[in-house]
Parts: C-alpha cells; sequence; structure tokens
C-alpha cells in the first residue's frame, strides 16, 4: 500500500466546522473484535461499542448476523472528542487498518456482515468520507477499486455482552492471536503518534 504523503493530506478534511461536543461513529471493517481493539487504542476516542447496523432486523443476535440474512454489517459505534481526533482521521485508520476492496469480505470472513461500510450520522461526515474514499483512489494506496459503503447511519444495536472488549479478555484464543494481534501491531506502527499513553 501506497501511504506517502495521505497522514498529512488527509489533515485537510479534518472536521473544523463540527460541534465540539462529542460525536460518533460507525463504521463496519469487518469483525468488530479486530475493529473496536484498534479504536481502543487511538487518542480522542472516548468509547467503542461493537454491535450491529444496517439490516433490517430489529434487534438481531450475533448468530442471526453471522447467518448473513439480517442485512447487517459488524461494526463499531466510536465517540470521539473531535478536538483530538477528527473524522477524517477516524477514516484514515479506518482505511488502513482493513481491506477496503474486497466486497462482502474481510481475509476468512465471508459474508455481508464482514462489509467495508461507513454509516455517516450527517451530512458533513457523508462529505469527508467521499472526499477520503476519492483520496485514497486518486493517491492509488490500493492496486483495486475501493468498495467502501457510504450509507446514512439508521440504528444501532449492540452485541451481546461477551464481544465487549473481546480481544482484551481472549488474547490467547485462535482468532485473537493470529488475525486481531497482527491488525493491532500493523495500527500501533503506523499511528504510533496518535496512541493513547
Amino acid at each position: 500500500m501506497k501511504t506517502l504523503a495521505l497522514i498529512f493530506t488527509l489533515l485537510i478534511y479534518s472536521s473544523s466546522c463540527m460541534s465540539k461536543d462529542l460525536q460518533k461513529a460507525t463504521l463496519g471493517g469487518g469483525c468488530f473484535w479486530c475493529t473496536e481493539a484498534i479504536y481502543l487504542e487511538l487518542k480522542g476516542v472516548v468509547e467503542v461499542k461493537p454491535g450491529y447496523s444496517g439490516g433490517h432486523v430489529k434487534n438481531p443476535t450475533y448468530k442471526q448476523v453471522c447467518e448473513g440474512t439480517t442485512g447487517h454489517a459488524e461494526v463499531v459505534q466510536i465517540t470521539f472528542d473531535p478536538e483530538v481526533v477528527s473524522f477524517s482521521e477516524i477514516l484514515e485508520v479506518f482505511f488502513m487498518t482493513h481491506d477496503p476492496t474486497t466486497l462482502n469480505r474481510q481475509g476468512n470472513d465471508v459474508g455481508p456482515q464482514y462489509r467495508s461500510a461507513i454509516f455517516y450520522h450527517n451530512e458533513e461526515q457523508k462529505e469527508v468520507a467521499e472526499r477520503v474514499i476519492n483520496l485514497f483512489e486518486k493517491e492509488e494506496v490500493y492496486s483495486r477499486p475501493i468498495v467502501t459503503e457510504v450509507t446514512g447511519f439508521e440504528k444501532f444495536y449492540i452485541t451481546e455482552d461477551y464481544h465487549i472488549n473481546y480481544y482484551a479478555r481472549n488474547k490467547t484464543q485462535g482468532y485473537c492471536q493470529f488475525v486481531v494481534a497482527p491488525k493491532l501491531e500493523k495500527f500501533k506502527k503506523i499511528f504510533k503518534d496518535q496512541l493513547k499513553k
């Protein structure tokens, strides 16, 4: 992946005119165990909740979502302080820590529940998402087109308790060792200046 100039260029798209209050971002980047572990380490992030968005079934269970028939994506809902981290920086982490070029798939996780998705909470988030995607494509960060869904946020359903803070509680589990840990290490290497102390 080509990352030259992206970190500084993306800052142009910082959400400077958004409210100074805490804000939310809802993102699907494959399995929520990975995305939750990553965003918990990012400076300016106050809270990360794993769950489901984008589907037609109310209060879905993990089992239902895993069947791929509810329309939901596994997502994280991030509460962040825009005075510390901008929405564009949240998206920079998002695009650099999963593959946004594979439709309904992240590695061995296959199905619409693992799709790459941004559920924007307002028009400004939509515009920032579109600009960031255009920038990544213009810079040819990936060799294939980005297929990330950009859709208006409607509803978030938090997942069952045993999925919350999953990586921290299950570091010796196989998926955590071979999938989550490498993604987390990649994130820490690329974004070392943006980590919580």
